[in-house]
């Protein structure tokens, strides 16, 4: 049996993408052995194969990734491995030393365009650390994937190194209906999933819902700014128009997806790495089987088109968005998402990513 070490810097308890790959390679026969890091509210996690998470004196910023990579260095090192998989560029430093080291096969996914990430935009200094990684070790992988035909473009075109597309799309989820802790009777409800951070166009759909009256926005989860949505919110007085639900588990989420009528994916154009950006919401959304919004960049817009499951925002106007909004509603799309939804599941993304292990250099 092959044992496979797959590498990540957060706490595996919500990485969906990791999670799917691991189980994929656990059923196919593969011994996986999944390493994060553990952090104090981390939830604890039972999976079908190993796990470790270390504890770090470091939880930010550069000493963070030092003392990670370091501790990530010593640990392949001295564990017995066939394959080692590396996700996103801050793993790769030693999983790459350690594949040279001990002539071990090293597949790298990349979950995003890291060197692009908004957070790395107004830091040049260490924008050029982790372009300086890429520019040195990807020219040298053989055996790489990412979540979008942009990205995995992007890096043929720059390096010259092969990319295949592994879709970050769910196991294919049937209708569980819940309940929303408030009141929705004849009330239109436009939901946002995901990271409550800068640039997901968060600010544009609560500056909207003024200019529509008989609508709820639900926004579930949790980020950087959450605490500054929600006094927007009442600056605006739309506390019964907007409301937050926090983060929610995965299992809990399932079942109020499906109630709404419209589901949102507004992203800015922050950088590549948002341009690029084929966000797991839009798949959550189409497995609920509702409509979507999407920005106009290109994996999103080709997502809508291709599925004929939603419309591209025109302008970033409040009051024009508002305005497409109310007319998309009155469109039927269930016959297209209830096609979409049976095209956009892992099953069928599944088949590739073994080829990759099973065809590894």
């Amino acid at each position: 049996m092959k044992k496979i070490i797959v590498s990540v810097t957060n706490d595996l308890t919500t990485d969906q993408r990791v999670e799917k790959v691991c189980n994929s390679l656990h059923t196919d026969g593969y011994d996986v052995y999944l390493v994060g890091r553990l952090l104090k509210n981390s939830e604890d996690i039972n999976r079908d194969y190993t796990t470790k998470r270390f504890k770090l004196f470091f939880n930010s910023g550069v000493l963070f990734y030092a003392e990670y990579n370091i501790r990530l260095f010593f640990f392949l090192l001295f564990k017995k491995k066939d394959i080692l998989l590396s996700n996103d560029v801050d793993t790769l430093l030693p999983n790459y030393f350690i594949s040279k080291i001990q002539h071990k096969k090293l597949v790298f996914d990349s979950h995003e365009l890291f060197s692009e990430i908004p957070e790395l935009v107004n830091r040049p200094k260490v924008k050029k650390i982790w372009t300086s990684i890429e520019n040195w070790i990807i020219p040298k992988l053989k055996n790489n994937y990412t979540v979008c035909n942009s990205i995995a473009n992007y890096y043929q075109n720059k390096y010259n190194v092969q990319f295949k597309t592994i879709l970050n799309v769910p196991n294919k989820k049937n209708i569980e209906n819940g309940i929303f802790p408030f009141e929705t009777y004849q009330k239109k409800i436009i939901i946002y999933q995901g990271a409550v951070n800068m640039g997901r166009g968060l600010e544009l759909m609560i500056e909207t819902m003024q200019h529509l009256e008989n609508h709820l926005l639900i926004i579930i989860g949790n980020g950087d700014i959450y605490k500054d949505l929600k006094e927007k919110t009442s600056t605006l007085k739309l506390n019964e128009k907007v409301f937050f639900l926090g983060r929610k588990k995965p299992e809990d989420l399932k079942k109020l997806t499906p109630l709404a009528d419209i589901g949102f994916s507004l992203e800015e154009d922050l950088g590549l790495n948002y341009r690029f950006a084929l966000p797991n919401k839009i798949f959550d959304y189409i497995q609920a089987e509702i409509p979507i919004i999407v920005s106009n960049f290109p994996e999103m817009k080709q997502i809508v088109i291709d599925h004929k499951i939603g419309e591209i925002i025109e302008h970033r106007d409040p009051k024009f968005l508002a305005h497409q909004i109310k007319k998309l509603l009155e469109k039927d799309f269930s016959n297209e998402l209830k096609e979409a939804k049976k095209i956009l599941i892992w099953k069928h993304q599944e088949k590739k990513l073994l080829a990759i292990f099973k065809n590894a250099k």
